[in-house]
């Protein structure tokens, strides 16, 4: 079982022993080696407790492996990682999960779920990234001089402390969904207030408090498929924009 080989694994990687991390539980050495060995399973109550301890979400104890990686290779999204690992290529190059239009319409409903995320085509970028990246599809025309169709790759973003005045962002709210705009700290009201800015200015701005925000991903770049004119918008050039960064089309 994946829960027993990850509870020694995540005891070795902070160089804890069978003691030192049962007495933290406040259980016995004995109760912990069993889990370790699959000889009990631990119980709900317990399960919430390593989740706590070790900064994970349950999800990722019971279906993650990490005696091949390690926490830090997943994303953060409160105080815990989640299920959503880097993924990387056969040349260990970072790969960047492009979210469809027919994703964009569940992806509120699945951005924490990992087999949406892992249903997702995945690309290289034609250029070196570091960290977790993903791809959304721009709607509207709120912020020029990208278009509807434009691609926006973002960085996530682990913190709203690194939100910086005046830069664009990919954002997932509880009431909105996913938007693309430039945000600024409401400095009038509250800390806890961000504003959103259309760079078109027939949209007026906005404000979303913290506690409705669910993702953040910083501007990296985009990829203006936006640019073909109506006619060139066929299947075929669609495909071949995609395959010229090496997007993995899958099914």
């Amino acid at each position: 079982m994946k829960i027993a080989k990850n509870i020694k694994a995540l005891r070795d990687q902070k160089r804890l022993s069978q003691e030192q991390l049962a007495e933290d539980l406040g259980i016995t050495r004995a109760r912990l080696g069993a889990y370790e060995e699959s000889r009990n399973q631990p119980p709900i109550d317990m399960l919430i407790r390593l989740s706590d301890y070790f900064l994970v979400s349950i999800d990722a104890l019971i279906r993650a492996d990490f005696s091949k990686s390690t926490v830090e290779a997943m994303m953060k999204i409160g105080k815990h990682r989640t299920l959503l690992p880097i993924q990387v290529d056969k040349n260990n190059n970072d790969l960047v999960e492009v979210v469809n239009v027919r994703a964009m319409a569940g992806y509120l409903n699945g951005y924490a779920d990992p087999q949406f995320i892992e249903d997702l085509p995945v690309m290289n970028l034609p250029f070196k990234i570091i960290g977790k990246h993903r791809a959304f599809p721009i709607k509207g025309d709120s912020m020029p001089p990208l278009k509807d169709g434009t691609i926006v790759v973002g960085r996530y973003v682990e913190s709203l402390e690194e939100i910086k005045d005046g830069q664009t962002y990919i954002v997932l709210t509880k009431d909105d969904g996913l938007v693309y705009k430039r945000l600024y700290r409401e400095k009038k009201k509250a800390a806890n207030i961000f504003e959103f800015h259309s760079d078109n200015p027939a949209y007026v701005p906005y404000t979303v408090q913290t506690e409705n925000i669910l993702e953040v991903w910083s501007f990296v770049c985009s990829l203006n498929i936006g640019e073909f004119k109506a006619q060139e918008l066929n299947i075929d050039n669609v495909i071949r924009f995609l395959q010229s960064y090496r997007v993995e089309m899958g099914r």
